[in-house]
């Protein structure tokens, strides 16, 4: 039983989002008065800022009303002509073609397609590579599997046009028999695009070392100021095991429905299938037909919608920067910022929970995304523009509260 306690233990869920109220805030040294102000909670978006795509729930309806049970109990891995039609979008966003029968599974959102695709292609005893920093179900995920972690250092405040990873360290790692690296590109937490000399040596050495490869891509319809975007899918060297996974759960803001995908290898798609089988059955069958309206939004919405995230970041990032011993690389894709916090007189993690209850701000300790983090946070930004601009002034005035 200690054993099996510990192991959950490791999972932690009182940071992630929407999880805000588990937090214990008791004996925190509180100074001055309480700032008030409209709660914001950075931990997620904010879909009613930024609503999903106009048609979504028709969709829905649709599914529900027009398919009935055929949509709700779809193949495992999803409807046929769902999976046909987001093929297709598939393959022209990435630059790589997907077979609908055999490449792509449709899953319980992103978070569903990352379980399956790490349980799918690790055993007990792997060794698995991950970044530093990194979404942190990563790291969860391979200790629950029982896997080796292999952290990859990446310097996002060394690199200059890349992400900053430090290849040689990775091939050391997949010399020493890493058998999977996982990787989100865009990178959760710091928002940095891999370049393409990254991406193309990643491939390499993952086709030359016999490495299976999870890239998330998860906000790449997001980018900011025209930067390069390289599917690693697309690669003409790529390895032979590989899984892309995409959702609309962020950019579209359609979170509520619980959909993803995943496509790459058959033999991989098939053991997510299976495992699919036994752990959810299938994505939601009547949200499967809102996949329809993605990739097919009205003209314009899309451009609009990057050009709302990019004025919140180029705002909140103007703020940050200019109280004293706060750092910010900026985000060049996503809805994520990892500030690193100047020396405070109290402990970040402390810190964090006093954002909580004496300004209203709930954030993403960097804990979260490494062990080393312990001076830096992560915000999601896709919030209302003024209630997130006012939330950062919040945070500043706790800054020089607590500045040591």
């Amino acid at each position: 039983m200690d054993l099996l306690r510990e192991k959950f233990a490791r999972l932690g869920v009182d940071n992630a989002p929407g999880q805000e109220g588990r937090q214990k805030a008791a004996a925190l040294e509180l100074r001055g008065e309480p700032l008030g102000g409209t709660p914001v909670d950075f931990s997620h978006g904010d879909v009613d800022a930024h609503p999903p795509i106009p048609g979504s729930l028709e969709r829905f309806v649709e599914g529900y009303e027009k398919l009935g049970g055929h949509q709700a109990y779809t193949e495992y891995r999803g409807g046929r002509a769902n999976r046909a039609d987001l093929a297709e979008k598939l393959a022209a966003f990435t630059g790589a073609p997907v077979d609908p029968e055999r490449e792509l599974i449709l899953t319980p959102g992103t978070q569903g397609a990352l379980f399956l695709a790490i349980g799918a292609n690790m055993v007990r005893g792997d060794k698995v590579a991950i970044v530093e920093p990194d979404y942190f179900a990563n790291r969860k995920l391979v200790e629950f599997f029982e896997g080796e972690l292999v952290p990859i250092p990446m310097d996002y405040y060394g690199a200059d046009r890349c992400a900053g990873l430090d290849l040689e360290v990775l091939e050391q790692a997949f010399r020493s028999g890493v058998k999977l690296f996982l990787f989100s590109n865009p990178n959760n937490p710091t928002g940095v695009i891999y370049s393409d000399a990254e991406i193309t040596r990643i491939a390499a050495l993952a086709k030359q070392y016999g490495v299976t490869l999870i890239v998330d891509e998860l906000y790449s319809r997001q980018v900011f100021d025209n930067r390069p975007y390289v599917h690693l899918r697309a690669k003409a060297e790529r390895p032979d095991n590989l899984v892309t996974i995409i959702g609309p759960s962020k950019t579209e803001s359609l979170s509520g429905f619980r959909l993803g995908a995943a496509f790459g290898t058959e033999a991989i798609i098939e053991r997510m299938e299976k495992l699919q089988a036994i752990v959810s059955l299938r994505a939601p069958g009547y949200c499967q037909a809102v996949l329809s309206r993605w990739f097919d939004e009205p003209e314009g919405w899309m451009a609009e919608r990057v050009a709302a995230h990019q004025a919140i970041r180029d705002d909140l990032l103007a703020l940050l920067r200019a109280c004293p011993g706060v750092t910010a690389r900026t985000t060049e894709a996503g809805s994520y910022l990892f500030p690193k916090l100047p020396p405070l007189a109290v402990d970040p993690l402390d810190f964090i929970k006093i954002l909580r209850v004496h300004a209203n701000v709930t954030v993403t300790p960097g804990t979260e995304f490494g062990p080393q983090f312990t001076d830096s946070f992560r915000i999601n930004f896709s919030q209302d523009h003024k209630a997130a601009v006012d939330a950062i002034g919040r945070v500043i005035t706790m800054i020089e509260r607590y500045r040591k």
